[in-house]
């Protein structure tokens, strides 16, 4: 041993010393700055597929990032570290050799090097470059010892492709690990920007954004890619069509990181590589139990894949690329079966988009529109839901193959539909409705599945442009959805969500005002719950014109003022409810005295009738119209609302309520009153003023009573204020108590005849 510690102190050990600072480097303040901060502590790990710039940037650092003392560099092996060959380099880059430090490890080199870290008066950064060793081995254990004894004088930072078995928990937990991984080593635009132009590369900043994302950010695949587009004529060209299978690529990544895997983790790798994610289960569905049994070392060793939450990884895009490659290559016959096996898989676990998009892959779109009506999901093709599938997978679904199953025939439907081609969807439905009758007997549950799918392809397909083809539809959807379970609302809430807002659209314009605001108000609920902004905007925009209708226009207006507030959509040109906007402003504006506005708006109105036309609308905008004009005019009030109601070819019920809305309208245009008005009741005298709550309403009361008025449930208003529901229940209470009142509507009527609302 003596003999040794002479040979070590007669020159530097190799591999111990800091490699020189190569003049291709790319500066990364960024991260060199995280080291510095790193260094403070006991342990920073960089963490990174092979070309990542684990070494490149821990070099960068050594020469120009801050340090608390000298840096020790140690350049290991890659592979399982030997403890005879390890901890020499060790020792010697610490400068700690001597007669007294064993060089085999062990406690007792644990102990005789933390004292001689201890007789040091700075710390000492050690830095393992392409560390690697197993759980529970000798160096692991010596070098989680030497951690805890040697503190606060060792930092240790370690450059690794997997995680150092050095009991990381522990350290993250209690705030004492710095860890830089994937994610954190991928280049961004700047950095990539710069290393193109290490190579006379100039391209624009578009180019540079597109050639980071298809290579991921991945330093190697960076690197190779300026290589070659020194030589190429046409740089964006290269970036367009740059991917795994260029062969520069495809050579790094086979020989660094395929070639040497095992047999088993080699078919787990290429089995895989047709997921876009991956967990433990789906893994061992493509590869086998057995190679299925290697992915925890999987996700351990290859730093390529990447967490993705909840036990799900991704794989590299360009790695990815490089697999699925390989895999054409040696086994062409296989993939098809894998994509079917995926597809089986994520859709038994209701991953439909995903296994959609692997039932397409594997040439079945049979199976894939089966899934989709067997599931209800046509809404999803719809955009009908917040979870809509990707306009990718619609566009593939709209080609209906030759087949006597109706199911593909109706998504065909449906994806022609979401892209606006009528023709195409009117043909698929006749001849899904033609193969839903052909279906053999014993397959009820099937053949109701099909003709609601039908039903609710018709009732988005005629909503705007035939309405009554639209109710016929969707009363055929309520009796559908009747012979299935009671589960099938709540889990697809864009049906009656679709179902309710045509009905309401229905009910309100033959004049049922009562059953319109009960369809429209479930209706809303139910989109928000599908996460349909359309629909929840557009049931919005039909309350408000009931309000109006009801001559409440401070809620008509609250409710408009909803119907065009972010996250909802905005308003289109071609969008039909865009006319009921228009004309629920105009009457707004007609109750301020607001002509001129009125005015306006009723000719956008207009505009946007001729696009989509409505009778009801034509005609509460031509009695619009008719107000404004009569208030400028001489006579009777009676008279003039009469002439202006004579006119009107609005149902005698809906007629007979609207008069005194009318007249409460006309007397606000002609100046009489200016605050916006609700329908006019017994007029207050001196002797009878209108009475006072008991106790002034709070803020918080006031914004509760107002969506009362709105007709929002207990749970909707507590959404929509961030409160409890127990909490919109006391000041419910408290309204309740204010205004003496016992009932929500009694609460309502009490607060507009105290001019609350």
């Amino acid at each position: 041993m003596e003999t040794g510690d002479r040979e070590q102190r007669d020159g530097p050990v190799p591999g111990t010393a800091v490699p020189a600072l190569p003049g291709w480097l790319v500066p990364r303040p960024r991260l060199t700055d995280r080291i510095s901060r790193g260094v403070l502590g006991p342990l920073t790990v960089v963490v990174g597929p092979v070309g990542a710039g684990k070494s490149a940037l821990a070099v960068e650092w050594a020469h120009h990032g801050r340090s608390p003392g000298p840096v020790a560099w140690v350049t290991c092996d890659g592979r399982d570290e030997q403890p005879g060959v390890f901890w020499p380099r060790v020792l010697g880059a610490l400068d700690a050799s001597g007669p007294d430090v064993p060089v085999s490890g062990g406690p007792e080199l644990v102990a005789a090097l933390a004292a001689r870290l201890a007789e040091r008066r700075d710390p000492v950064v050690l830095v393992l470059d392409d560390f690697h060793t197993e759980p529970g081995s000798p160096i692991a254990e010596d070098l989680i010892a030497l951690l805890k004894h040697a503190a606060p004088v060792l930092r240790l930072v370690v450059l690794a492709r997997r995680d150092p078995p050095l009991h990381l928990h522990r350290l993250r937990l209690s705030g004492e690990l710095t860890e830089l991984r994937t994610a954190d080593l991928a280049f961004d635009d700047r950095e990539t920007a710069a290393l193109l132009a290490q190579h006379g590369v100039e391209v624009s900043k578009q180019v540079v954004s597109a050639l980071r994302q298809r290579a991921d950010g991945w330093a190697a695949g960076l690197r190779l890619a300026a290589m070659s587009m020194e030589k190429q004529p046409s740089p964006e060209r290269f970036v367009a069509q740059f991917a795994g299978d260029d062969e520069a690529v495809v050579s790094y990544l086979v020989e660094e990181v395929l070639d040497v895997q095992s047999p088993g983790m080699r078919r787990l790798l290429l089995t895989t590589s047709v997921l876009e994610h991956v967990n433990a289960e789906l893994a061992a569905e493509l590869a086998g139990e057995e190679a299925g049994g290697h992915f925890a070392a999987l996700v351990r060793e290859n730093s390529f894949l990447r967490p993705d939450g909840h036990g799900w990884y991704r794989c590299h895009r360009m790695f990815a690329d490089v697999l699925r490659m390989c895999l054409r290559h040696e086994t062409p016959g296989l993939v098809p079966e894998l994509h079917r096996r995926a597809a089986g898989w994520l859709g038994a676990h209701g991953l439909l988009a995903d296994a959609v998009r692997h039932w397409l892959a594997a040439g079945d779109q049979e199976r894939a529109g089966r899934l989709i009506v067997s599931r209800l999901a046509i809404g999803q093709v719809l955009g009908l839901t917040g979870d809509r599938l990707p306009d990718d997978l619609v566009g593939q679904l709209s080609e209906a193959p030759d087949t006597d199953a109706p199911e593909p025939v109706l998504v065909a439907a449906a994806s022609s539909l979401a892209h606006g081609d009528d023709a195409a969807c009117a043909g698929s439905l006749d001849r899904a409705a033609r193969l839903v009758t052909d279906l053999p007997a014993g397959q009820e549950d099937r053949v109701t599945r099909c003709r609601l799918t039908h039903a609710v392809i018709r009732m988005a397909q005629s909503r705007s442009r035939a309405p009554d083809a639209a109710r016929t539809a969707a009363a055929e959807v309520e009796t559908l959805c009747a012979r299935l379970s009671r589960t099938v609302p709540a889990a697809h809430p864009e049906i009656p969500a679709l179902t309710l807002a045509i009905r309401g659209h229905g009910e309100l314009r033959d004049g049922g005002l009562q059953a319109a605001a009960v369809s429209l108000t479930a209706g809303l609920k139910a989109a928000s719950a599908a996460g349909n902004g359309v629909l929840r905007r557009d049931c919005l925009v039909e309350l408000a014109l009931l309000e109006v209708l009801r001559g409440r226009f401070r809620a008509a207006g609250e409710l408009a003022t909803r119907a065009c507030r972010p996250p909802l959509p905005t308003w289109t040109a071609t969008d039909p409810g865009r006319s009921s906007l228009h004309v629920v402003r105009a009457w707004i504006g007609l109750a301020r005295g607001e002509s001129a506005r009125a005015l306006r708006e009723l000719g956008h109105a207009r505009t946007a009738l001729r696009g989509t036309p409505d009778p009801f609308l034509t005609e509460v905008c031509s009695l619009a119209a008719a107000l404004a004009k009569t208030a400028e005019q001489s006579g009777p009030p009676a008279v003039r609302i009469g002439d202006a109601v004579a006119r009107c070819r609005l149902p005698s019920a809906l007629l007979r309520a609207v008069e005194p809305v009318c007249a409460a309208a006309l007397d606000s245009s002609g100046g009489a009153r200016t605050r916006v008005l609700a329908p006019p009741g017994p007029p207050h005298t001196a002797s009878a003023p209108a009475p006072e709550p008991v106790e002034r309403l709070s803020v918080r009361e006031r914004e509760v009573l107002g969506r009362l008025a709105q007709m929002m449930t207990t749970e909707e208003i507590a959404t929509d204020l961030y409160l409890s529901v127990n909490t919109v229940k006391t000041h419910l209470k408290s309204v309740y108590r204010k205004l003496a009142v016992t009932r929500r509507s009694a609460a309502v009527r009490r607060a507009r005849e105290l001019e609350l609302l």
